[in-house]
């Protein structure tokens, strides 16, 4: 079965020979012209990725791809912007997406990031947790069989690559990560890819799983080198 992709645009020169492109790539695409629209879809259907762009008549697409967590829609979200700007990218992340793409793109790159996206959405765990079902440390635990984090008695939303982050720190207790050993293999990315988005991810995982982010006791900042997760 093709993967089914939700696009969310509201330019019609934008939208229609775009989502034609896509369908000859080999997606199935189903199009929505605003927030509103893309809020009633996206809960009600199975999607591999939703394309959401940032500027919508309505509703913005960072406050779409913030309800759409809020409800518990985990599909990964590419979000499609003319801003390029640092703290757009930071509130993107922070609502959720899982990867931007500025506009104007190349849509062979449009293709290699909905690929590895969705490669990454349907992959299994890594190999080193796939024995051990349930994670706890402190009040938190990960249970990888199910795909659910829990802090306490509470369910913590994740996006789809900031739980691929905490598995790839779970699988990887006690070493210097670099940023860009993460970028290789929990983005899959490119050269190009900036280590910026590794940052990005990691604040956004704090604020969720750390009773403290300013002072995080689980995943540590080791100066000029990356991260390191400590799991006691």
């Amino acid at each position: 079965m093709p993967h089914r992709l939700l696009l969310v645009e509201d330019e019609v020169g934008i939208r229609i020979p775009l989502a034609d492109s896509l369908r000859v790539a080999g997606y199935q695409v189903d199009t929505v012209e605003d927030g509103e629209s893309a809020l009633q879809t996206a809960p009600s259907n199975r999607f591999d990725l939703i394309l959401l762009d940032v500027l919508l008549p309505d509703k913005d697409g960072v406050a779409v791809c913030e309800e759409l967590r809020q409800h518990g829609v985990d599909t990964p979200v590419l979000m499609l912007t003319v801003k390029g700007g640092h703290e757009d990218t930071v509130k993107g992340f922070a609502a959720g997406a899982d990867d931007y793409i500025s506009k104007p793109f190349e849509f062979v790159e449009l293709l290699a990031r909905i690929r590895a996206i969705v490669r990454r959405s349907h992959s299994s765990p890594p190999a080193t947790l796939r024995n051990e079902q349930v994670y706890e440390f402190g009040d938190l635990r990960v249970d990888t069989k199910h795909a659910v984090v829990w802090r306490s008695n509470d369910r913590v939303l994740l996006s789809t690559m900031e739980y691929a982050l905490l598995c790839y720190f779970l699988a990887h207790p006690g070493e210097i990560l670099p940023r860009s050993r993460l970028l290789q293999d929990v983005w899959m990315a490119q050269p190009k890819a900036k280590s910026r988005t590794v940052d990005v991810h990691v604040t956004g995982l704090r604020k969720k799983i750390e009773a403290n982010p300013a002072h995080p006791r689980w995943i540590r900042t080791v100066r000029g080198k990356g991260y390191r997760f400590l799991s006691e």
